[in-house]
């Protein structure tokens, strides 16, 4: 079909699967940010259109593509479901960046701060631990390669072509949101409570001997005691991240049906 197909189908459909690549390549955490410059991005997403073309069907309808408002309202479908996907599916990396912020926080080391590579912009040093670590087993376990098949798999879910802008139904995020925000709150409750009760402690300790510094004593405290929590939580944090891979995998692609 793709090999009888006229020239000028095949370059619009072209087109529009460079523009859903593209959209997740702007989207996903592994390939998201400044670190992959832009033309790298564009360059990649062509190639993975190229290789994605034969499999491809059916062809766009050139009724509804073959004019210029037409042309505009298709591509910038395509790149909404490709930024969606990408987003959606990398959400438990952001949730355990967002996680290693909020423990920062409470270890006192929002002023230790370092530059991001991936989007060059300060972070503190515990955030970055949780996203580098978490980016590393990504990739360890074929993570950028599961996203390469959902994109596949949202072509043949999702056909290439349509005009429609917005989704036509509920995506479901409601109930993404709520497991992405519990699994972050399960990560950081055991810093919040053994640093409370570190807080707790150093209450005590400030009423029964008010001679003691508790700020000279209670920040090298309170980093001890969270690196020690930290070698402890985040392998299980990691393993958490692990078990929701395929979830928020198949929870994208019923998202994006929502488009069809």
């Amino acid at each position: 079909m793709i090999a009888s197909a006229p020239p000028e189908s095949l370059m619009v459909l072209y087109l529009l699967l460079s523009l859903r690549f593209l959209g997740v390549l702007t989207a996903a955490p592994p390939l998201a940010g400044v670190a992959l410059p832009v033309s790298a991005r564009f360059l990649l997403a062509a190639l993975l259109a190229f290789f994605a073309l034969p499999g491809t069907a059916p062809l766009p309808d050139m009724g509804g593509v073959g004019s210029l408002p037409g042309m505009v309202l298709a591509s910038g479908r395509e790149f909404l479901l490709g930024s969606l996907f990408g987003f959606l599916v990398g959400a438990p990396l952001y949730m355990l960046q967002m996680t290693g912020r909020v423990v920062g926080m409470q270890m006192s080391f929002e002023m230790a701060s370092v530059l991001d590579p991936f989007t060059q912009n300060q972070v503190s040093v515990v955030e970055q631990l949780h996203f580098v670590t978490g980016m590393w087993f990504f990739f360890l376990w074929d993570g950028h390669l599961l996203v390469l098949q959902g994109v596949a798999e949202s072509l043949r879910l999702i056909p290439v072509g349509s005009l429609g802008l917005f989704p036509r139904s509920d995506m479901g995020l409601g109930l993404w949101l709520s497991q992405i925000l519990g699994a972050a709150i399960r990560m950081a409750l055991p810093f919040f409570g053994a640093l409370l009760l570190a807080d707790v402690g150093l209450g005590f300790v400030a009423r029964t001997v008010p001679q003691m510094n508790i700020f000279v004593l209670g920040l090298p405290l309170k980093a001890g005691l969270g690196f020690f929590l930290l070698t402890v939580v985040l392998p299980m944090a990691v393993d958490t991240v692990h078990g929701m891979l395929d979830w928020t995998w198949r929870s994208a692609l019923e998202a994006l049906i929502g488009w069809r």
